[in-house]
């Protein structure tokens, strides 16, 4: 069966990298995440995922090649997948939190 309702609460934070922890559901292919990233996070490489999400708390800046926007609370964010949408974020404010829905 399928499950409807996530409980982010009840689910462990993943830390991969200094400044940046996540919780994730996984189902049908696609993952639901709770991310925060911190001042620290720094994004070493582009990254070229595609990304659909929406800014809970703080302020993100993301730079497009040299093209740089920023997002704050209630905005959302489409990034389509590819190399010419690659991209690198980083905190403006101390923590962003954010939903992100993306394909597996």
């Amino acid at each position: 069966m399928e499950q409807y309702k996530i409980d982010f609460d009840a689910m462990p934070w993943h830390a991969p990298a200094a400044g940046v922890r996540f919780k994730a559901y996984n189902q049908a292919g696609r993952k639901l995440r709770l991310a925060e990233f911190g001042k620290e996070f720094v994004e070493h490489g582009w990254c070229d995922k595609g990304h659909i999400g929406y800014i809970l708390e703080g302020r993100l800046e993301i730079d497009f090649s040299g093209n740089t926007v920023l997002f704050g609370p209630g905005e959302g964010i489409f990034i389509p997948a590819g190399d010419q949408h690659k991209h690198k974020g980083r905190a403006i404010t101390e923590t962003v939190k954010l939903i992100l829905v993306e394909d597996m």
